[in-house]
């Protein structure tokens, strides 16, 4: 976890019944160039065409204008490239595939709201959190 998610988790714990309206001052320019190098950079590209590579030609440019975008509320989402993949004998599957920029924001609003809710699960809530399992789930159902 980094210094400004144990942040955002600190202050989730120390007012618990009080709701964190503004966690958008968290993402910064640093959290977003983290975001970004923290991608698969051999993932496809959306709709703009722009490889993990392609971008990271101009990130020094792009990553300070997409915070003044998405601080101003300016950011519009652009559309999700859709593919088919093989589901094996039963047809193709849709996928969506956002683009570099989109996929930056969702890991910094991620990466921001994580610490957030991790701090209101139960200890009983193993689904679809990063370090929990199934198997831990059904270890904590057989406790003493």
């Amino acid at each position: 976890m980094s210094t400004v998610e144990l942040e955002i988790a600190a202050r989730a714990r120390k007012h618990k019944n009080t709701a964190l309206t503004n966690v958008s001052q968290f993402i910064d320019e640093n959290m977003l160039t983290d975001c970004f190098h923290s991608l698969n950079k051999n993932s496809s590209p959306g709709v703009d065409g722009k490889c993990w590579y392609h971008y990271n030609l101009e990130s020094e440019t792009r990553i300070p204008s997409l915070l003044t975008e998405f601080k101003t509320g300016k950011y519009r989402a652009p559309s999700i490239r859709r593919v088919y993949i093989d589901k094996g004998k039963s047809g193709k599957r849709p996928l969506g595939i956002p683009t570099i920029e989109d996929k930056i924001l969702q890991e910094s609003v991620r990466r921001t709201l994580n610490p957030i809710y991790e701090e209101e699960f139960k200890a009983f809530s193993f689904g679809f959190r990063k370090g929990y399992s199934a198997h831990q789930a059904v270890e904590y159902m057989f406790r003493d």
